[in-house]
């Protein structure tokens, strides 16, 4: 598949929806569940998509635009969700990820990008030089990864229930 700036804004614009229709009010034990130590319920993703909006994402876009190869990204913290959450609903971070997620794609279709935009790199401190086109497809890939880690995390929250159905299922294994 080509890349396309509107085909990646089309998707990205959707994932605040997605998650809210999947999320929105339900109980505290759906959504602080996770598989395990060291892993992510839906809650942390969400907080960790947050994150994401705010120091990641446009911030490095921005960097690329202006500084090029001259300012090397911050790494990204991935688990400061735990702080900023803290205290909060989920009804409250789908709230505030919609808005945020709204903002930096306002921002993204106000710059009018060209091919020769998506050619420009920055530097990642772990990856290397990277493009914008680079940043903005992994931006999308990112959503995907984490509606799919959502949607296993709640199905998992049923795995011991089912029986003999779990051998069925792929997102159980």
């Amino acid at each position: 598949m080509q890349f396309s700036i509107s085909n990646s804004i089309t998707l990205l614009e959707r994932t605040p929806g997605v998650l809210k229709t999947l999320l929105l009010n339900l109980s505290d034990e759906w959504v602080h569940q996770n598989e395990g130590p060291q892993t992510f319920s839906p809650f942390d993703v969400l907080g960790h998509l947050i994150h994401g909006e705010r120091t990641d994402w446009t911030v490095r876009a921005k960097i690329i635009l202006t500084d090029g190869l001259k300012t090397p990204f911050t790494p990204y913290d991935r688990f400061a969700q735990y702080t900023e959450s803290k205290d909060k609903t989920m009804n409250q971070l789908l709230d505030e990820f919609e808005q945020v997620r709204k903002e930096n794609l306002q921002w993204l279709k106000s710059i009018n990008l060209s091919v020769t935009d998506l050619e420009r790199e920055g530097m990642h401190p772990a990856l290397g030089k990277v493009t914008l086109q680079n940043l903005l497809a992994a931006w999308v890939a990112h959503d995907l990864t984490h509606i799919a880690q959502i949607t296993r995390v709640l199905a998992k929250q049923y795995k011991d229930k089912m029986g003999p159905w779990t051998q069925y299922f792929r997102i159980l294994q």
